[in-house]
């Protein structure tokens, strides 16, 4: 490769889409950070009406093709004029799959690394959201289809579920990287004052399977127990009419309260004000909310499903709801563990200590890492997707490496001083354990 890196970011939706989200955000920071680094970067996505169909954005060329369905054939047929001369082609592309992915290995040559971005497998939502033929299309295509176009080229997920959803669920048996979300400093605000009338939020996009419906049975038992309990639902979405049907018919008007879209202080305000973030998602990839809570001293209740086990460090940062179990009791047994002598200040410090771990600039960094060892490579893919903990004669720190990194890295094994598996979580983090931390089984 001679002068900068050209990288392709593509993605259903940008950060100013209307319907965005964290996926969004995921995608961006990557784009705009490698930017930073001298890359030469396209956002390629689909155009809300409005929005310009080219712009240029913190030094990220954006290009806007089609609407919901219609920019995925488009991508492919604007990669194909680039690849024939009009625009020139690129050396990576960064293919982010939010339900299907667009497919770009067909119109690439196959010396340039593709690497499709998963945050979570939607095989069962795709029932929730269309009819049952179309729901089929979809499942086909991100499954056999999916297996089919990517077999050359490496999958990267955001969380250790991800990974063993894209292998259970999806059959994937090529490599797959861990590259989790990053997140960013909290505005300065005041933290929750116990009241005695425990104060609740959830921060969610208001889409079916966040299950708003077992959120407001939640705070109907809850209110009958806790006279003066206030539950701050943050967000918008296309369930905002149900939600607020849901909270008269259920009697919870003055208890629970739908903020709808509000500003980033405002948002953290309600969050460090409250005592518990609650989530009733059916899954997800990663569990942004839950970390953005943490980061303001926040603890979770969340149901053990993917994706949230992964960003609650169960009885540590928050707590989970198992099989069977009532989630108002989990709330209750949270609400009293936090009233001992001492709990809710050394829960809110461990809370900050694991949302401290991830940084969007960490994120692109291991991002950029395996884009340019595969350029380097001419491939994403590796025999191994192991992730192992290395550590070379001369490096002062031990490093978490997997992929086309970890090959580059151990093509002089004699510079090898050991080599060992990493766990799950060291592998989410992309760091070994502290001494400290592994005497206390932190990490494993």
């Amino acid at each position: 490769m001679s002068g900068p890196l050209r990288l392709a970011v593509v993605n259903w939706r940008d950060p100013w889409h209307p319907a965005a989200g964290g996926a969004e955000r995921y995608a961006w920071e990557i784009a705009r950070r490698t930017a930073e680094q001298g890359a030469r970067v396209h956002f390629v996505t689909s155009r809300a009406p409005g929005q310009r169909r080219e712009e240029r954005v913190d030094g990220v060329d954006v290009v806007r093709l089609g609407g919901r369905f219609t920019v995925y054939p488009l991508v492919l047929l604007w990669l194909l004029r680039r690849r024939l001369g009009r625009g020139g082609g690129f050396d990576a592309v960064i293919d982010c799959q939010n339900g299907i992915p667009f497919f770009t290995p067909w119109a690439l040559p196959r010396r340039v690394p593709v690497f499709c971005v998963v945050h979570h497998v939607h095989d069962a939502q795709f029932g929730v959201h269309f009819p049952a033929w179309m729901a089929w299309i979809g499942r086909m295509l991100e499954g056999p289809v999916s297996r089919r176009a990517y077999r050359r080229h490496a999958f990267v997920v955001v969380s250790p579920s991800t990974l063993r959803a894209v292998r259970g669920r999806l059959g994937w048996t090529g490599p797959v990287y861990v590259v989790p979300n990053g997140s960013g400093a909290p505005p300065p605000v005041h933290g929750a004052v116990p009241t005695g009338r425990p104060q609740l939020v959830c921060v969610t996009r208001l889409v079916p399977h966040k299950r708003l419906d077992l959120l407001l049975d939640l705070a109907r038992v809850l209110a009958d127990r806790h006279p003066g309990l206030r539950l701050h639902i943050v967000g918008t979405g296309p369930e905002e009419a149900a939600l607020a049907k849901g909270i008269t018919e259920r009697g919870l008007d003055g208890v629970a309260v739908a903020h709808g879209y509000v500003t980033e202080r405002v948002k953290a305000a309600l969050v460090a004000a409250s005592d518990l973030h609650l989530s009733t998602s059916q899954g997800e990839g990663w569990g942004l909310s839950v970390i953005e809570a943490a980061a303001l001293g926040v603890p979770t209740v969340a149901y053990d499903v993917d994706g949230l086990r992964d960003a609650v460090r169960d009885g540590v940062t928050g707590w989970l709801v198992g099989p069977g179990e009532d989630p108002s009791e989990v709330v209750e047994r949270a609400l009293k563990d936090l009233d001992e002598p001492g709990r809710r200040a050394e829960t809110a410090a461990r809370c900050r200590a694991w949302a401290g771990e991830f940084d969007w600039a960490r994120t692109a960094a291991r991002m950029a890492d395996l884009v340019e060892a595969a350029v380097r490579a001419g491939s994403s893919s590796t025999a191994d997707d192991r992730a192992q903990v290395v550590h070379r004669y001369g490096d002062v720190h031990l490093r978490v490496v997997e992929g086309p990194v970890r090959d580059e890295l151990l093509a002089g094994s004699g510079d090898v001083r050991a080599i060992r598996e990493a766990t799950t979580v060291e592998r989410l983090l992309g760091r070994p354990r502290s001494t400290g931390e592994a005497a206390r089984g932190d990490l494993d």
